[in-house]
């Protein structure tokens, strides 16, 4: 099931073999923290990358990152937050410049003095029974250069293709399966409203006369049945990062290979349903400095539905030639907004105020080098997540990290149904709370690989991935594979045989994995450092964690005491979570005790400023000295309040 070079092509040479404790394969943000979290665990590690940009999408334009619920970002992904909040002077940040981001990326590097090789590319896998003794590795920029071995104990695919797993004989799939493979409800062939056409856009070049044949882009294929299984792939898309600031914007200019035929669609919908604005096509979130994280929106956009089912299996000439396409169609598409005169005027004029930042993408045309695959192969490991595991309705005792985003997916197919033009397959189903990801899915079947683990292209469905598949939660899961790696090699077993329970312990003890005094969260569900008087109800949507407490009856006093438990007595900053809610009171008292004095704060709702695709932000409430034990509290009254009141988590960060 994995791609093979031409056997006809010549082989070149080998360079001599050099060995490490560990490698990581794929430079993605999952691999750069998986390398720097081997290395900070002095493993010898080294760290491949088939292009020359370390950080993936995190780099490559997803500036508005896809959180879910902020309780599931933890360790070295969460300090990557941090680090960006530290840039653009907040406690931590999930929206960011793409140069930023990737700045940070390359200080891990540094910090961890990992080694990289770039422009360098997977050709071989060299295994003895189930284990991987080396892999091989060619140049991406002249392929019949001097190939060279890395020998390794422990071997990471952080690649969001899978190429390391596949060619190391590994399982996998790709796809869709049918909702009754794994009892779902969700996956294989969907149509809903979501991303769709309106009823009533014709599918033919001259309308009414199918002879004159289809329009680019729609599928002249009939519709499987309704949660049937098969190989189409959720589409893929570049996100964009534009701007409007003139001394920074570069020109969308029209690209080679332009097809204007190509986006006929698009103005026969809004023909169908005119737009005031872009948005109605493009869905761009604000990053800092004037520029965008722009992602596809609507039924006509910047996901190239259908063309890209050759991507995950294909060979690298295959990939190159998708990923080109997918970038003429692109600028194509930003450019026929602009300038095509048949666009409705006001689109063209708002859509000629943006163009490229000359300050990000400097060595690629000021365009991300980055496309979006979303999704590619995912491996049939040792436990499969599902819809099940989403739901809650089967929870794993070995989870290594946490989802809880949508289940997720993006239109596979453009197909003519009863005589018009549908999309099918995107799926958004709502409504998630944070779930463990089982550790069993990032690894192989013992008898398949003992020293691989697969962090990114983890073994789930394709709805259950479509949750998954975020980079902060990728981040985790490659931290969690680093440290188990670290473990198999102290052990001297494979990673099926590891402690699981050990490696839990050591990912909340150390969770920056340099053995500094770990931050402190008592969330309100922890029912043994929180107790509460009143008449709190609980709220689900929105807040920190599983859920918070909510109090609107002003008249009868109520308290919710969070009681951390200090293991080293010392100076913390406190920080308390205040979602969103309708109605909240504008000042919120907050006592402060550190077990023998109590300080009084206050909290004025219009100082809390929400970023980012999430409905609370974490408020700084000053530092405080606390003892070791359990004799201090953050403590949330409804003193004084004059509409609903809060209280769902608290965090005490060393003041080192």
């Amino acid at each position: 099931m994995s791609f093979c070079l031409n056997k006809a092509e010549a082989q070149p040479k080998t360079k001599p073999a050099s060995s490490v404790a560990i490698c990581v394969y794929g430079g993605t943000s999952a691999g750069v923290i998986a390398a720097y979290a081997a290395a900070k665990l002095n493993k010898s590690v080294v760290l491949i990358e088939p292009g020359n940009r370390l950080g993936g999408l995190s780099t490559g334009g997803l500036g508005y990152t896809d959180i879910g619920n902020k309780y599931v970002v933890t360790g070295l992904a969460r300090d990557f937050y941090r680090r960006i909040g530290q840039h653009y002077g907040r406690f931590e940040q999930w929206t960011f410049e793409p140069k930023v981001a990737e700045a940070i990326f390359l200080d891990y590097i540094k910090r961890g003095n990992v080694k990289v090789i770039y422009n360098t590319r997977l050709r071989k896998v060299i295994k003895r029974g189930n284990h991987i003794s080396a892999i091989e590795l060619e140049s991406a920029l002249n392929p019949s250069a001097k190939t060279q071995i890395i020998a390794a104990s422990q071997f990471i695919d952080c690649t969001y293709e899978g190429d390391l797993m596949a060619k190391a004989g590994v399982s996998y799939t790709t796809g869709r399966e049918a909702n009754s493979v794994y009892n779902e409800t969700v996956n294989g062939v969907q149509i809903r409203e979501g991303h769709q056409f309106p009823d009533g856009i014709d599918p033919y070049k001259i309308p009414g006369k199918p002879e004159s044949g289809l329009l680019w882009g729609i599928s002249p294929e009939t519709m499987a049945p309704f949660g049937s299984g098969d190989k189409k792939i959720q589409s893929y898309n570049f996100r964009l990062c534009l701007t409007n600031d003139p001394a920074n914007k570069v020109e969308i200019t029209r690209p080679e290979g332009y097809d204007s035929t190509h986006y006929e669609l698009l103005l026969r919908y809004l023909a169908a349903k005119p737009a005031k604005d872009w948005s109605a096509f493009l869905k761009p979130d604000m990053m800092p400095n004037h520029k965008t994280d722009i992602n596809n929106s609507g039924p006509f956009s910047t996901d190239m539905i259908g063309m890209n089912y050759a991507y995950p299996d294909g060979d690298y000439a295959t990939r190159a030639a998708i990923t080109k396409a997918h970038e003429v169609y692109t600028k194509g598409f930003l450019y026929f907004i602009g300038h095509d005169p048949r666009m409705p005027e006001h689109l063209r004029n708002q859509m000629l105020k943006w163009g490229y930042p000359k300050d990000e993408y400097t060595n690629n045309g000021n365009f991300t080098p980055q496309m979006y695959v979303r999704e590619a192969r995912r491996m049939l490991g040792a436990y499969v997540m599902t819809e099940a595991n989403c739901l809650r309705k089967e929870v794993v005792e070995d989870g290594v990290g946490m989802g809880a985003y949508n289940m997720d997916s993006h239109n596979a197919e453009r197909i003519v149904l009863n005589g018009m033009v549908k999309n099918e397959g995107d799926v958004q189903l709502r409504g998630i709370s944070p779930y463990p990801v089982a550790y069993r899915s990032i690894i192989p079947k013992k008898e398949q690989c003992d020293n691989l683990t697969v962090p990114v292209c983890l073994s789930a469905s394709h709805m259950a991935y479509g949750s998954i598949r975020m980079e902060p939660v990728f981040m985790v899961l490659a931290q969690s594979a680093a440290v188990a790696a670290s473990q198999a090699i102290d052990k001297n077993t494979g990673v099926q045989q590891i402690d699981v329970k050990q490696l839990q312990a050591e990912l909340k003890s150390n969770p920056l994995v340099d053995h500094s005094t770990a931050e402190i969260l008592v969330d309100n569900d922890d029912t043994e450092h929180v107790t509460k008087t009143g008449s709190w109800r609980r709220g689900t949507a929105g807040g920190y964690g599983p859920s918070f407490y909510l109090d609107t009856a002003k008249s009868i006093p109520t308290e919710i005491k969070f009681i951390p438990e200090v293991k080293k007595a010392g100076k913390y900053h406190v920080y308390l979570y205040v979602p969103k809610v309708s109605r909240a009171s504008l000042l919120t008292q907050i006592q402060i005790s550190d077990g023998q004095n109590v300080i009084t704060k206050t909290i004025n709702k219009n100082d809390v400023q929400v970023v980012g695709q999430t409905q609370g932000e974490w408020v700084s409430l000053g530092i405080n000295g606390f003892y070791a034990g359990k004799n201090g509290y953050v403590m949330v009254t409804n003193k004084g309040a004059d509409g609903a009141i809060v209280a769902d988590a608290v965090l005490l960060v060393p003041e080192n």
